[in-house]
């Protein structure tokens, strides 16, 4: 089999998640003029920022497996940087076990990749894969390490149990830098998946697999589990990164499915999850940069404050919990719909159930902020509010993802004939 280290192409599915990394990273950019206006470290900062950048529209555009993975290693060491920014104990702890869980999973993608290699007709990129239930050889071996790549492409996507980095890394990562992780970095796990199952294998390989049943099982195992640890955590950007684990298996619950409407919803929630928490990230951000307040217990009146930041945070929440018109609530009806229609034993309705869970607690994490920020109580009525709203280098972004946030759900059906054409091609 003749190996090309660097070959690039663009299909549908590139420019998916190019145009996602490419709004993405503008508007977290924008928004790093005010964040980092006053950082000692904002050259580094930027130098590493812009290289993500690069390395990431090779990872989008990369036309086999092979060219794939080097981009996602470099996209590892690209964007562990952004985390060590400050290189104070808590970041250089924070990067260090990014870097750890990334060399883990990346091993076991690897030795999947070696294994393909050998009986694979070719790595590149087909639409459907190069292998059906009938040709396949040697299935078993295919399949296992089809379920290493599934975990080790899984750890970049915050799938259990290569998880735990990520509710770590955010936190101490510059807002701007939170935001592009997880509205995009994650989302390279995501493809990887996407790449393997439906343009190398072919999903009719896996369909009815122990593969399949695995990849189900850990994606509504990591969607419980992040929505329940969200849901009591009170550091705020730590319940965000939490919300993030949660989110990512709605992805990959959708993937899982190997059913075209399953996969358009997946396909949806990565371009409206990228939107909503890129949104929430920035609130965030602005929030901790301009009151110093860092829990979720210490937000109570911060509406009133910083209106217009809280305001864009409330109408990302809306979206990520998916309540209509906005965004999310479309993605999550065809992961619904998806699920049910596969007709997978249990996983036909317990995926549905957990999905709806899962928006409820969501709900109760999200919601409470902007409750408490803008209605306080009387007792907070007492003492004026003292304006802290940032300015418009930071509070622009986020007011275009808010929008975008809408804009997207309320006219939204371009995008899902589009999404649910490609689905049905990769069937």
């Amino acid at each position: 089999m003749e190996l090309h280290l660097f070959s690039f192409h663009a299909d549908e599915m590139s420019w998916i998640f190019a145009i996602m990394t490419t709004v993405v990273w503008l508007m977290a950019g924008m928004f790093s003029f005010g964040y980092m206006k006053h950082d000692e470290h904002k050259k580094r900062y930027t130098f590493f920022y812009l290289l993500l950048y690069v390395v990431l529209l090779g990872l989008d555009f990369s036309s086999n497996l092979i060219t794939m993975y080097l981009c996602y290693e470099l996209m590892t060491l690209s964007s562990m940087p952004l985390i060590l920014h400050d290189l104070k104990k808590e970041s250089v702890s924070a990067a260090m076990k990014y870097l750890y869980y990334s060399i883990a999973g990346a091993f076991l993608a690897l030795f999947g990749i070696f294994v393909l290699s050998q009986y694979a007709p070719s790595l590149d990129f087909v639409a459907g894969g190069h292998f059906t239930a009938e040709t396949v050889q040697n299935k078993g071996l295919i399949l296992g390490a089809l379920c290493m790549m599934v975990v080790g492409f899984g750890a970049k996507a915050g799938l259990f149990p290569l998880h735990a980095w990520l509710p770590i890394a955010h936190p101490v990562a510059p807002a701007p830098a939170s935001a592009v992780l997880s509205g995009v970095v994650v989302k390279s796990g995501v493809l990887a998946m996407i790449r393997t199952i439906f343009y190398v294998v072919g999903a009719d390989v896996v369909r009815g697999s122990f593969v399949q049943n695995v990849w189900m099982v850990l994606a509504l195992l990591t969607i419980v589990m992040g929505s329940t640890r969200a849901f009591h955590e009170n550091v705020f950007k730590k319940r965000l990164a939490y919300s993030t684990v949660s989110q990512l298996s709605y992805v990959l619950f959708g993937l899982s499915t190997l059913h075209p409407i399953g996969v358009a919803g997946a396909l949806l929630h990565v371009l409206f999850h990228s939107v909503a928490k890129s949104l929430l990230f920035l609130s965030a951000g602005s929030v901790i940069h301009q009151s110093g307040k860092t829990n979720v217990s210490e937000l109570r009146g911060i509406g009133r404050q910083m209106p217009i930041t809280l305001a864009c945070f409330t109408l990302g929440s809306l979206s990520l919990v998916g309540i209509p018109p906005f965004a999310g609530f479309f993605s999550k009806w065809y992961l619904a719909n998806g699920a049910l229609a596969s007709e997978i034993n249990v996983f036909c309705w317990l995926g549905p159930v957990i999905l709806l869970l899962s928006a409820l607690l969501t709900a109760g994490y999200l919601f409470p902020i902007a409750v408490s920020g803008f209605l306080p109580g009387k007792a907070y009525d007492k003492n004026p509010a003292k304006k802290c709203e940032a300015g418009l280098s930071m509070t622009i972004p986020m007011m275009i993802l808010a929008a975008l946030a809408l804009i997207l759900g309320l006219f939204s059906k371009g995008i899902i004939e589009f999404v649910l054409q490609l689905a049905t091609s990769l069937m």
